[in-house]
């Protein structure tokens, strides 16, 4: 009896293991599945204000040509870099997301651009993937841990995660200072969908609710060939921005909380970043001489108590 149930319990350990292995197997090809070239629509609406005098602020709508593609991968990370394409050659480096199974290390936002360390418990992202969103200079945005779902032809992954706040409004409002992101992802038949129920708050003592947002940004795949120019572009880039995140690797690495200021000589750091780009691009490209310059452009926006080491 006792050699039966331990027969049962190896069986029922191995069916556990193999159905797992299934489960991640489905999920990366979800993610991977967010890759290609795309037409790209970006809307987003105020829907709900707990304040009956709040002035709605206008619809924003916006769209375009991305190409979405894996800057690497191995069997626990896949880094997806997005690029915009404006017009016919004009090349913007735009967000990136990383895929981490079952990761415990996140950074959390705050406010006024300062990230938290947070450790998780092994227990609690089993069978999960945190999803890190990145800013255009490969710096910080937002991170949050979910499992994918699988079930009735869909494949989706939704989490919650505080930001700062997007593009679209953080040089033009000061009403709130941290968006709580409510994201879903979700594979479909034309491609896949970013949908999001956003919380624009104002964090002090306490998280005061300004206004309810929905996003609807729609991903449709099309030819290839219209993001040739994008690949051509990364071809000639790719080594300096592989350096840019090996850069903030160390500063994660440090598992201390990262504040950014806004402006150094009324910059913000994406135009440092930007132009460091095209000083440092060409034939004789170096290295270790793109992370010094890299690393000395990132310390001007650090705290005097942020220290990168220059190698």
């Amino acid at each position: 009896m006792k050699k039966a149930s331990i027969l049962m319990m190896v069986c029922l350990m191995a069916f556990a293991a193999q159905a797992q292995k299934k489960k991640k197997t489905q999920d990366i090809k979800a993610i991977k599945d967010m890759c290609g070239c795309y037409e790209v629509e970006f809307n987003f609406a105020e829907t709900f204000s707990p304040d009956k005098d709040y002035e709605y602020h206008d619809n924003y709508r916006s769209g375009g040509l991305e190409y979405v593609f894996p800057v690497s991968e191995s069997n626990d990370k896949i880094v997806l870099q997005h690029l915009l394409i404006v017009g016919d050659t004009m090349i913007i480096k735009h967000w990136r997301q990383d895929w981490l199974y079952e990761n415990t290390d996140l950074y959390t936002y705050d406010k006024d651009n300062t990230w938290k360390y947070q450790e998780l418990d092994k227990s609690d992202v089993k069978g999960q993937w945190t999803q890190k969103v990145y800013q255009v200079d490969d710096g910080p945005r937002y991170e949050g841990s979910a499992s994918w779902v699988h079930v009735d032809g869909k494949s989706y992954w939704e989490s919650v995660a505080d930001a700062p706040l997007p593009r679209r409004e953080f040089s033009k409002r000061d009403d709130y200072n941290v968006m709580v992101r409510e994201n879903r992802h979700e594979i479909t038949k034309y491609g896949w969908l970013h949908e999001q129920d956003n919380q624009k708050v104002l964090r002090a003592q306490e998280d005061e609710l300004l206004a309810w947002e929905k996003g609807w940004n729609t991903y449709t795949k099309t030819q290839d060939s219209k993001c040739n120019v994008a690949k051509e572009w990364w071809d000639e880039h790719e080594a300096y921005w592989a350096d840019v995140r090996i850069v903030w690797d160390e500063l994660f690495a440090s598992k201390s909380t990262v504040k950014i200021k806004k402006k150094v000589e009324d910059k913000v750091l994406f135009m440092q970043l930007f132009a460091l780009q095209d000083e440092l691009k060409g034939s004789n490209y170096d290295s270790k001489n793109a992370q010094a310059e890299i690393k000395a452009a990132i310390q001007k926006y650090l705290d005097s108590d942020q220290r990168l080491t220059m190698k």
